[in-house]
């Protein structure tokens, strides 16, 4: 299994790119911006990019959706409830952030769905809060929380269809669930370190509370 952590963009979010190196497919998830250094860097771990999985439909996380669907072929995931985001955001926000325009959703999942990649399966994990349609995904021990628990602090719920309550609620009941040891894969580099466990977020994040 390949998990490589990438920094992206202006606002230091962290793109992974996850593989099967026996199978040579890898999804990206939160493609925010380099799409060359992306493909550059899948390339180099010699596995081709067969699906995009977005955490969240904001801006600063889809960028480079569109450059690497069209070099690429792959396939955009994003859940049911942020998919709109995708074709609705206003051209301004992309410009503001140096950014293109996404294609819209390929395919939308929900709590509970599993995405394949090679013999890798993804299980979703429905998180509201930051949006809507916020989710993060499981995988062998480890959960990619994209803006829903950063290193030692969360997303921010004062944005259109955030919700402080909904993401306590998804804090507590479906991210703190979860097995202690889980390494946390957070969607920005805003903490102290760039990955984290769930265990020591319960103990040291002052929101996990």
């Amino acid at each position: 299994m390949i998990v490589r952590q990438l920094e992206v963009g202006p606002m230091a979010v962290f793109a992974y790119i996850v593989g099967d190196e026996e199978v040579g497919e890898a999804a990206v998830i939160d493609p925010a911006a380099e799409a060359a250094l992306i493909l550059a860097e899948a390339e180099a771990l010699g596995v081709s990019i067969k699906k995009i999985i977005n955490t969240h439909g904001h801006v600063d996380h889809i960028g480079a959706n569109g450059e690497i669907k069209n070099k690429t072929g792959a396939k955009i995931i994003i859940h049911e409830h942020d998919a709109p985001l995708l074709v609705s955001t206003p051209a301004l926000y992309f410009r503001m952030f140096g950014a293109k325009p996404s294609p819209p959703a390929d395919l939308t999942v929900r709590e509970g769905d599993v995405i394949r990649v090679g013999n890798l399966a993804l299980r979703v994990i429905h998180t509201p809060g930051h949006t809507p349609g916020s989710m993060c995904l499981y995988l062998d021990g480890m959960v990619f929380t994209g803006d829903t628990l950063f290193v030692g602090s969360v997303g921010r719920t004062d944005l259109p269809g955030g919700s402080w309550a909904e993401l306590h609620r998804s804090l507590l009941e479906k991210l703190a669930a979860l097995p202690d040891d889980t390494r946390v894969m957070p969607g920005h580099n805003y903490g102290p370190t760039p990955v984290s466990t769930i265990g020591h977020e319960k103990r040291h994040n002052p929101f996990m509370e």
